[in-house]
């Protein structure tokens, strides 16, 4: 079994009915994918900005009883739209739904729209990533609390490349980092973060890294920095998987 997993993020904006995503997540699952993905926002991020979009946590639901190998989640929730204490048992419940098969991804939030149009609080960047780091930790506690515990693992993955603070949460909370960037910036923070674990007391090796899909051709280098997580993103009405599909065959070319 290759040591590399792929991920599709389902992108659910300019679907005009929900049956164009649940065909989506069944054709991902088929063909290999080991994570599928959404995101938590409320309006699309590209093309119409009042087109069709679907929400996030609802949705996850009704992947959990769609879906039965692959691991679901968003990529990633904002920090900021929901008490971190009922998000963590949101997501208990998803786990529990999917028999044990959720990532909880988080992140600080930064889609203004997405705070404005429903009533949260903007604030700045400094703001929002202070309440991120509130309320990550609470979000972890109240894992802990919770009866009955999750089904799985439930592995926190958080999303953001913020070297002195984002990094340090990391560091501190997350199983999973997701990075932006090409490889030079991926390789870049990866080694901050590690130096974050040790001003911890973490092995870096706990933390799984995972990016986007650079493709086939650059793939192997990223690997080679540590990365073992790639994901593609696809937007509505058709949700091309013709890359996805690459993607998979290259993971399991490696064996």
């Amino acid at each position: 079994m290759s040591d590399v997993r792929i991920g599709v993020q389902l992108q659910p904006q300019h679907a005009g009915e929900y049956g164009l995503i649940r065909d989506a997540v069944l054709r991902a699952e088929e063909a290999g994918v080991d994570v599928v993905f959404n995101w938590d926002h409320f309006y699309p991020l590209t093309g119409d900005p009042d087109g069709y979009h679907y929400e996030c946590w609802t949705m996850l639901g009704a992947w959990a009883e769609q879906t039965e190998r692959v691991q679901i989640g968003a990529l990633v929730t904002g920090g900021g739209y929901r008490n971190p204490d009922l998000l963590a048992d949101m997501a208990r419940t998803v786990d529990h739904i999917s028999g044990g098969r959720l990532i909880l991804g988080v992140g600080a939030g930064w889609n203004e729209r997405d705070y404005t149009e429903y009533e949260y609080e903007f604030g700045t960047p400094g703001t929002r990533l202070a309440l991120f780091k509130e309320y990550l930790p609470r979000i972890v506690s109240r894992l802990e609390r919770l009866t009955p515990r999750a089904a799985g693992d439930l592995p926190v993955l958080v999303g953001g490349g913020g070297e002195r603070k984002t990094l340090r949460l990391v560091a501190e909370h997350a199983n999973i980092w997701h990075g932006f960037g090409d490889l030079e910036t991926f390789t870049h923070k990866s080694g901050v973060l590690e130096r974050h674990c040790a001003d911890v007391g973490r092995d870096p090796a706990e933390i799984a890294r995972s990016t986007g899909w650079p493709g086939v051709e650059q793939a192997e280098e990223f690997v080679a920095a540590g990365a073992s997580l790639f994901t593609i993103g696809t937007s509505g009405p058709d949700y091309d998987l013709d890359e996805v599909r690459a993607a998979v065959a290259w993971r399991d070319t490696r064996g």
